[in-house]
């Protein structure tokens, strides 16, 4: 695996990026009763300016404090679009009489990221002119100009009969999955929804077998639905889960109550193995040879759809939460999240929201891999997209200028060493590359991965998980034997 970090970095007079020496280098899942233990990781540790000792060159920046916060939110601050807990009795008598749009769980998981910031400056579901931005040019221009990353088009789509009766009325109240008053979308707009178009731009393709288009894109109605929103309750989901999900303020509130004076993220999907730690751990290295005293790591796990072959989340946080306890990475330097969004598997296209979205987090680091949100193609035996070109569009695509790239070696396991390692070309028949695919295979046949390969405990919690869901797939099977 090829990783690379994108940083922001506040500098010193006498230091610039120049001379850093950087190394080349779900629709329906099965539900799994992990047993998560809630423990508490948040140390706080002395904050110690930054001193470059770098000396004879120019200045690139230049802070009388630092902050964990290096990177302002787009557009200045931070969306909180929940409404007062004073006024949500208000909220609900005036949204009885409204029109209402029942959302999926996936257009649920979508209120919660725009509801807590994470599209900061977007304030709901995206109106034409937002929509066209975003699908054209995977950016928006705010009031002062400027131009914000925002990849991909956050839309609320309704059909013909949700249109009729929403008729000339210009608020709307949102129904959860379950019939619960989620929300009111003030000032709305309805447009066209043309599927083709925005399939074939964030996709680059309309082959089929796309994991986020057949579940929500497929059959959704042919209209979208734009507006301001306005939350009456947090979103939680009762999953037990809930204490990791924290929003855009609560993580920058941490880091800065740990005094941390740099943040840096690691997006994934998938269990950690050993490679993932390295480069993390790594990464906190440069950091700390960069002059920089307390940075802090937000492993930063993707919570919301992923594909049917994904390991779900409350396996993966329970397989983190291991990797914690055995010492692979440092609970006293890591906070552990979950980021809400829903997966699109879009590749270039996504990644830049996926780092946006970390921006407004406060992180001013992000590790991201090779073939970021990448997947195979559908319908033939290749990769989707470029595997590099998610690095590459991130060092250009507008509204990202905020972050900067550091290159990694490649990760693999060496056979030699029998640990995850850096790619030596010089002996490359020594290393073993390990895809999360190959990796989940192993865990599916019983076959154990190398040593070194994975922390045992995190293993044995990948391994006990596939056991129960062949157990599970084995009862319909052998009952149908019986009869």
């Amino acid at each position: 695996m090829s990783l690379f970090t994108k940083l922001h970095i506040a500098i010193s007079p006498q230091f610039t990026i120049n001379n850093l020496q950087t190394t080349k280098r779900t629709t329906s899942i099965p539900i799994y009763n992990s047993k998560i233990q809630s423990k508490h990781i948040y140390v706080s540790h002395p904050l110690v300016l930054f001193k470059s000792t770098m000396q004879g060159h120019s200045p690139r920046s230049l802070r009388s404090s630092i902050k964990s916060s290096l990177i302002d939110p787009d557009g200045g601050v931070i969306v909180d679009l929940v409404v007062p807990e004073s006024e949500r009795a208000s909220r609900i008598l005036e949204a009885e009489p409204l029109p209402k749009v029942k959302l999926t769980q996936i257009d649920l998981e979508w209120v919660h990221v725009i509801s807590e910031g994470w599209a900061s400056p977007l304030r709901g579901f995206m109106r034409e002119d937002e929509y066209l931005q975003s699908l054209h040019f995977n950016c928006i221009k705010i009031k002062d100009g400027s131009l914000v990353n925002m990849s991909l088009p956050i839309v609320l789509a309704i059909g013909d009969d949700v249109k009729d009766q929403i008729g000339s009325s210009s608020n709307v109240g949102l129904l959860g999955p379950n019939g619960d008053l989620v929300g009111i979308l003030r000032s709305i707009e309805i447009f066209k929804h043309n599927k083709e178009e925005r399939i074939a731009r964030t996709w680059g393709t309309t082959a089929p077998g796309l994991p986020y288009v057949d579940v929500v894109i497929t059959n959704a109605g042919n209209w979208l639905l734009g507006g301001d929103l306005e939350v009456i309750n947090p979103i939680k989901y009762n999953d037990g889960l809930d204490h990791y999900r924290l929003s855009p303020k609560q993580l920058r509130q941490e880091f800065d109550r740990r005094q941390a004076d740099a943040v840096f993220a690691f997006q994934l999907r998938n269990p950690v193995h050993n490679g993932h730690a390295l480069l993390m751990n790594d990464t906190r290295k440069r950091l700390l040879d960069m002059g920089y005293k307390n940075p802090i790591l937000l492993l930063h796990p993707l919570g919301g759809f992923t594909k049917a072959d994904d390991v779900p989340l409350d396996v993966r946080m329970e397989q983190h939460s291991k990797v914690l306890e055995d010492g692979v990475l440092d609970p006293e330097t890591t906070i552990v999240s979950i980021f809400p969004s829903p997966m699109h598997y879009a590749g270039p296209t996504e990644v830049q929201w996926h780092a946006k979205a970390r921006i407004n987090a406060g992180a001013n680091f992000y590790i991201v891999g090779r073939d970021p949100a990448g997947m195979g193609h559908p319908t033939e035996k290749r990769d989707l997209y470029d595997p590099d070109h998610g690095k590459k569009v991130l060092s250009m695509a507008p509204g990202l200028e905020k972050l900067n790239i550091l290159p990694f070696k490649v990760a693999a396991y060496d056979t030699v060493a029998k640990k995850m390692a850096f790619f030596d070309p010089s002996r490359a028949k020594d290393f073993l590359f390990i895809s999360g695919t190959k990796m989940r295979t192993y865990a599916r046949t019983g076959e154990n991965p190398p040593d070194g390969f994975m922390c045992p405990g995190g293993w044995k919690v990948l391994v006990n998980y596939y056991e129960s869901l062949q157990a599970e797939e084995a009862s319909p099977q052998q009952a149908a034997l019986s009869v």
